[in-house]
This record gives C-alpha cells, sequence and structure tokens, in this order.
C-alpha cells in the first residue's frame, strides 16, 4: 500500500515536471541543456517532493466506531403489538438501549503500542478533539501522526451517545443561567419559588457571551485577551461557538463514569494495551473513577475538579502509581479580577496544585504545568484547539515519552 502511493504521488510529479520541461524547450538555456539531463533532474526533484509529502501523510490502517456500556430498559408493561408497531403510542412489550458511551477510533499505520482515548468536557462533543476552529489538524491527527491510536468518545447523553431513557431538564451544564424563574402558564406570569436552583428553566438560556468569558477567551466576543492564542476571526469564532452541543439527559457521572470504563475495557481487548486517558474541563472529573487496570496515564486539561486525598478514587490511582499530568492555560493568576470567571479559575488552580502536590508527597507522579511558565502564552481553556496546539502536543508527547508512553 505505501508503494503504490509513493509511485502514484511519484507519477503525478513527473506529469507535471514533463509538462514544465516541455514548455522551457523555447528558452536558450533549455537548447543548451541535454534533454536526458533536464528530465533526470526533475525526475529526482519529483521523487524527493513526493517522498516529503508522503512523510506527512496521515495513514490509518483502521478505523471505525462502537458503543460501549449503557443499560437496557425493562419492557413497558403489556404485550408488544407488531400490527400497531410505532403507531401504539403506549409502546407496551418495548426496551430500549440507553446510556451508553459511543466512540470513533483510528489505529494508525504505524501504530507505538500505546492507545489514547479522549473525552470531551461538557457542551462538547468528540468534534472538540478532531479540529481547530479555523480548519487545522486537532490533537487526535497531531497524536495519531505520533503513533498513537485514537478512541474518541462522546459520553452518555451527548452528540451521537444521546439515547436516554429521560429529555434533560439539566439547566445547570445545557446551558447558561438566565432567568430560571418557574412560568406559570394560567396566568402567564413568571412566578419565584424557595428553591435556590429551580428544577426546569422557563425557557432556553442563551450563553455566547458568559461562556466566552468564563472560558477565558477574553471579555466580551468583540475583545479576546492580550496576545490572544485563539483563531478568533468571525468565522472562527462563529464554527467555535456552533460546537456547543447540550445534553439529552440528565448529567450523571456515575452513568458517564460507568460507560467510560467500559470504553477502556474495550479500548484493552481491541488494542491488548492500556490506554491514555486524556480529558477536558469537566471530562477530567471521570479519570478518578476508572478502573486502574486498563489506565496507563491521565492527562487533565484544566479539570475543574479533583478527589479528596482522603477518597478512595485518590488511594487507588497512587497504590497503582497512575502517573498524571496537568495543564493549566492562561489569564489565571494575572487575569482581570473584576472578571468572575478569574476569581472562579484561580479557586479551581489552587485545588488542583494542591492535590498535585500532595499525590507528589505521598510517593506518586502528578505535575501541574502552567503554560505562562514554560513560555507559552495567550492560552484559553481551549488550548488544544489554538493557534499553537502543535506546541502544546508537543509537550504532551514529551511529558508521554519520559513516562515511557512515546
Amino acid at each position: 500500500m505505501r508503494n503504490t502511493k509513493k509511485i502514484n504521488a511519484l507519477l503525478s510529479a513527473l506529469l507535471l515536471a514533463s509538462a514544465l520541461t516541455g514548455c522551457s524547450q523555447a528558452t536558450s538555456v533549455a537548447d543548451e541543456v541535454p534533454q536526458e539531463t533536464s528530465e533526470t533532474a526533475a525526475e529526482t526533484q519529483a521523487e524527493t517532493a513526493a517522498e516529503e509529502n508522503y512523510d506527512d501523510v496521515l495513514r490509518i490502517a483502521a478505523q471505525g466506531m462502537f458503543s460501549s456500556g449503557g443499560i437496557v430498559t425493562s419492557a413497558v408493561a403489556g404485550e408488544y403489538n407488531p400490527e400497531k408497531s410505532w403507531q401504539d403510542s403506549s409502546r407496551a412489550g418495548n426496551t430500549a438501549h440507553v446510556d451508553h458511551a459511543n466512540v470513533l477510533y483510528q489505529i494508525p499505520a504505524d501504530d507505538n503500542g500505546n492507545p489514547i482515548v479522549y473525552l470531551h468536557g461538557y457542551r462538547q462533543s468528540r468534534m472538540c478533539w478532531m479540529t481547530t476552529p479555523d480548519g487545522r489538524e486537532g490533537f487526535s491527527d497531531l497524536f495519531l501522526k505520533n503513533g498513537h491510536s485514537a478512541f474518541l468518545v462522546d459520553q452518555p447523553r451527548r452528540g451521537e451517545a444521546g439515547a436516554t431513557t429521560e429529555i434533560s431538564e439539566d439547566t445547570d451544564l445545557d446551558m447558561w443561567y438566565g432567568d430560571l424563574r418557574k412560568y406559570d402558564e394560567e396566568s402567564e406570569e413568571y412566578y419565584d419559588d424557595d428553591t435556590e436552583h429551580p428544577d426546569i428553566a422557563a425557557k432556553y438560556q442563551p450563553g455566547d457571551q458568559a461562556w466566552y468569558t468564563y472560558y477565558r477567551i477574553g471579555e466580551t466576543l468583540e475583545k479576546t485577551n492580550p496576545h490572544s492564542q485563539f483563531p478568533d476571526d468571525n468565522n472562527s469564532l462563529n464554527q467555535f461557538l456552533r460546537q456547543a452541543t447540550p445534553n439529552t439527559g440528565n448529567y450523571d457521572k456515575v452513568v458517564i463514569s460507568k460507560a467510560m470504563g467500559e470504553v477502556l475495557n474495550d479500548v484493552k481487548t481491541m488494542t491488548g494495551q492500556k490506554a491514555v486517558f486524556m480529558a477536558h474541563g469537566e471530562g477530567c472529573s471521570v479519570a478518578w473513577d476508572l478502573s486502574v487496570e486498563n489506565l496507563s496515564a491521565i492527562v487533565a486539561i484544566e479539570p475543574i475538579s479533583v478527589p479528596s486525598t482522603s477518597s478512595v478514587q485518590y488511594q487507588k490511582l497512587l497504590e497503582a502509581n497512575v502517573p498524571i499530568v496537568i495543564y493549566f492555560g492562561d489569564y489565571i493568576t494575572d487575569g482581570n479580577e473584576d472578571l468572575a470567571s478569574t476569581e472562579y479559575w484561580q479557586g479551581v488552580h489552587e485545588k488542583v496544585t494542591a492535590f498535585a502536590e500532595q499525590y507528589q508527597a505521598d510517593g506518586g507522579d502528578c505535575t501541574v504545568t502552567d503554560l505562562p511558565e514554560e513560555g507559552i502564552k495567550g492560552n484559553s481553556h481551549f488550548m488544544f484547539q489554538e493557534k499553537n496546539n502543535q506546541e502544546i502536543a508537543n509537550l504532551i508527547e514529551t511529558w508521554l515519552g519520559a513516562h515511557g508512553l512515546h
């Protein structure tokens, strides 16, 4: 296969070279150079170009999709009527396959034996790892080129794993809180109750600006942070804001963790190897619950939570000596103090750093990498989608290599 691709690339280049050589016959220089020599040089140049382009090609040996985990619901009371089928609104006798994870996998031709399982954060799907807002290669492609198989997950009740038992009323993770007073249809008026967080929002809550500030991309859509690495031309910003994906069912960490455990088990069965678990934001919360039997390392990009150092999860990871690396972007310690998001991220950073220090003190391997301290500035919560994502991928690859996962 490899030789066939190289030959095809070479033939295409030679055809172009021949055309160019033919066009040059009228010049005095071409008349002075023997035709044979000119064609030989063109062939050599074309072959070199074909080799160079081929080395940058992403070569996939196998790819596909599968679902992991989930449940099958009990049958609805009554007997299924095949004659009425879907027209029977009672759904008597019907079951449903729900609450699973969905996985898109790609295995590179030059597999290095260290697969990576990718899990998105909230409001996201696996799409966030696959491309950037300005259309460049995403993290999954960058690490595929380094030989890491990619297993890209949509968690239960999100994206292509949307099948669930109930439509979501979980406004906290689906949208930004706005006017959440309940609506009385009879009086056609909103009313307040004693509940601090109402179960049902009165309507969908817009949040482009709110999330933009929360992600530390900038203060408003028209004002990015200084030296921002975010590709914020109008088209890129439009693409970024449109990749948001709401939950179809209420967020349930137990359901998600169980399904992700099955994902890692399936990856181990397919590849014969433990997996590196790479997650972002809220997705990192699942990392601490995973079975260490199928886990080689954790790469956490701006986790919003870490386990208590007295928890079962903490002890399990420590005893298994699972190495952990955590990355934070810019605008945290030196963020705009007038913004609520700055205080929030400073609090997150403080808790995560304390966790890492204790993990180290207890004999574990946990590193917190603040990109500005590495001379890498201008990154937001979505560092892996920004203009310097290759530089950050290289940093992670160096850490993986130092831990024998290269």
